[in-house]
C-alpha cells in the first residue's frame, strides 16, 4: 500500500503519454497525405527563422498589447514545465520537492514560476475580455461561431484553473512548511501563494495535506489532459509552430511557383528549332492533375500549415478582400483545410487504412469558388501570420485546378487569357492597332 500512489501516478502518466503518442502518429499520418515538397534548402536561414519567429515571437509582438500578453502566456507555459518535471519525478519516486537541494536557485525558480503564474492569469483574463466582452471584430467572424469560439474559451478556462491549482498547491505547501509538518521541508520562495495564507487559517494539518495533495494531483492530471486536448484544439500550434516556421517558404512573397511541366512546354513553344509534331521529350512528366481540388492534392507543408493555424484572425483582419465585405477569409481557408483533412483521416481510420471516396472534396464542399476568386494575391495574410502560415498558396493551387482542369475561370479572366492567346497581350486589340492611341488628339 505504501507504493500505491506511485503506481497510480505512473499508470496515469503512461496513459496520458500513450494517448498523446497516438494523436501525434495520427497527426503525422494526416500531414503525410500531402504531396512531397523539398524544403531542405538554406538550413541556416530556416533555423534562424524558427529561432526568431517561433521561439522569439517576433511577429507576435507587432501588435504590442496582445503580443506581450501572448509572450507572457508562452513563457509561463514553457518555464513552468520545469516545475512539471519535478512533479513527475516526485510522483514516480515518491519524493517531495526533489529539486529542493538546489537551495537559493530553487527558491528563485519557484518564485519566478509563481510570478509567471500570476501574470498568466492576468493575461488570460484580458484575452477573455477581448473575446467575449469587447468582442473584437476578428473574433466574431462567421467562421468563429460554434466550436471555434467554445474551444478558444475552454483553453482560457483550463489555463486559469491550472495556474490556480499550481498556486493553491504551493500555498498549502508553504503553510505546511511553516507548521513543520511531516516531510514538508523549508524549500522554495512563495511571493504570490503566501498571500493565500488566510484561506488556510484554522485548518488542521491533515486537511492542509489533503488540500495540497488534491491540488498536486489535479494540476498534473490537468496538464496531461491539456496535452492530449491539443490535437483537437487550435493550440496545436504550441507544438507545430517550430517545424512550421522552419519549413516555411523562403522565396519572396510575390514569387509564385511554376509547374515544371508547363514551364517546359512553354520553352519548347518558344524554341523555333523544335519540331511541333515531335513526340514529347523523355523526362517531361505531365502531372496527373493540375492544381488542387482536395487536401491530398496539396503539399504536406500546406497541410501542416492548416494544423498550425492559431485562429487568431490576424490574416483575415489584414485581408483587403475581407475588409471590403468579400466572402474570403484566409483564416477560414486554413480552418476548412484542417477540417477536411480531419474528415479524410477519419475516413481512412474507419476503412482500415484506405480512403473510400465520400463524394466530397475541399473545393465546393468546404471552400467556395467565390472565396477563391475574391483573393487579390497581395500576400497580406502571409505577412500578418505570426507563425508563417501561407493561405495564399492553397488559394492559388485551387485556382489552378479551376483554370487548368475545369476551364472555370471568371469571364473577365477568360477574356484576358483569350486576348493573350490571340493578340499576344491582355487587351482586345490587334497587334497592328496597339499604338493607334499615340496618333489620337
Amino acid at each position: 500500500m505504501e507504493y500505491l500512489p506511485n503506481i497510480i501516478f505512473l499508470l496515469i502518466l503512461l496513459l496520458g503519454i500513450g494517448f498523446f503518442t497516438r494523436n501525434i502518429k495520427r497527426l503525422s499520418r494526416n500531414i503525410k497525405l500531402g504531396k512531397d515538397v523539398d524544403r531542405t534548402d538554406n538550413r541556416g536561414q530556416r533555423w534562424a527563422n524558427m529561432a526568431k519567429i517561433a521561439l522569439g515571437q517576433t511577429k507576435m509582438v507587432v501588435r504590442p498589447i496582445p503580443g506581450i500578453l501572448h509572450v507572457i502566456v508562452y513563457l509561463g507555459f514553457i518555464i513552468i514545465n520545469i516545475e512539471v518535471l519535478e512533479i513527475i519525478l516526485d510522483g514516480i519516486f515518491g519524493t517531495h520537492r526533489l529539486f529542493a537541494p538546489l537551495g537559493k536557485g530553487y527558491d528563485f525558480l519557484i518564485g519566478s514560476f509563481e510570478v509567471l503564474a500570476l501574470l498568466v492569469i492576468v493575461a488570460v483574463v484580458v484575452f477573455w475580455i477581448r473575446r467575449n466582452v469587447l468582442r473584437l471584430r476578428r473574433f466574431v467572424k462567421p467562421e468563429m461561431k460554434g466550436w471555434p469560439k467554445k474551444d478558444a474559451n475552454l483553453i482560457l478556462y483550463i489555463e486559469v484553473v491550472l495556474m490556480f491549482l499550481f498556486l493553491a498547491m504551493n500555498g498549502a505547501d508553504h503553510a505546511l512548511q511553516q507548521m513543520g509538518a511531516s516531510h514538508y521541508i523549508l524549500a522554495g520562495s512563495f511571493p504570490v501563494s503566501q498571500f493565500m495564507a488566510p484561506l488556510f487559517e484554522g485548518m488542521s494539518t491533515s486537511n492542509l495535506i489533503l488540500v495540497e495533495r488534491t491540488a498536486w494531483w489535479l494540476h498534473i492530471t490537468g496538464i496531461l489532459f491539456f496535452l492530449n486536448y491539443l490535437y483537437y484544439s487550435k493550440h496545436l500550434h504550441i507544438l507545430l509552430a517550430f517545424p512550421n516556421t522552419f519549413y516555411a517558404n523562403l522565396k519572396p512573397l510575390g514569387q509564385f511557383n511554376n509547374l515544371e511541366s508547363v514551364t517546359n512546354e512553354v520553352k519548347l513553344m518558344m524554341d523555333p528549332s523544335v519540331d511541333p509534331f515531335a513526340a514529347p521529350p523523355e523526362g517531361n512528366i505531365v502531372p496527373e492533375k493540375f492544381g488542387a481540388s482536395d487536401v491530398t492534392d496539396l503539399s504536406w507543408v500546406q497541410l501542416m500549415n492548416a494544423y498550425t493555424c492559431t485562429e487568431c484572425g490576424r490574416c483575415t483582419s489584414e485581408c483587403p478582400a475581407n475588409l471590403t465585405g468579400k466572402k474570403l477569409s484566409p483564416r477560414k481557408i486554413m480552418m476548412d483545410t484542417r477540417d477536411r483533412l480531419e474528415e479524410v483521416g477519419k475516413n481512412i481510420d474507419l476503412n482500415k487504412g484506405i480512403f473510400v471516396p465520400d463524394g466530397k472534396q475541399l473545393l465546393d464542399a468546404y471552400i467556395t469558388r467565390e472565396e477563391l476568386w475574391a483573393c487579390t494575391s497581395c500576400n497580406a495574410c502571409v505577412e500578418a501570420c505570426p507563425v508563417n502560415i501561407d493561405p495564399l498558396s492553397i488559394i492559388i493551387d485551387m485556382r489552378r485546378y479551376l483554370v487548368m482542369e475545369q476551364s472555370a475561370a471568371p469571364s473577365d479572366l477568360n477574356n484576358m487569357m483569350g486576348n493573350i492567346e490571340n493578340n499576344g497581350a491582355p487587351w482586345p486589340f490587334n497587334q497592328m492597332d496597339r499604338l493607334n492611341w499615340v496618333n489620337e488628339n
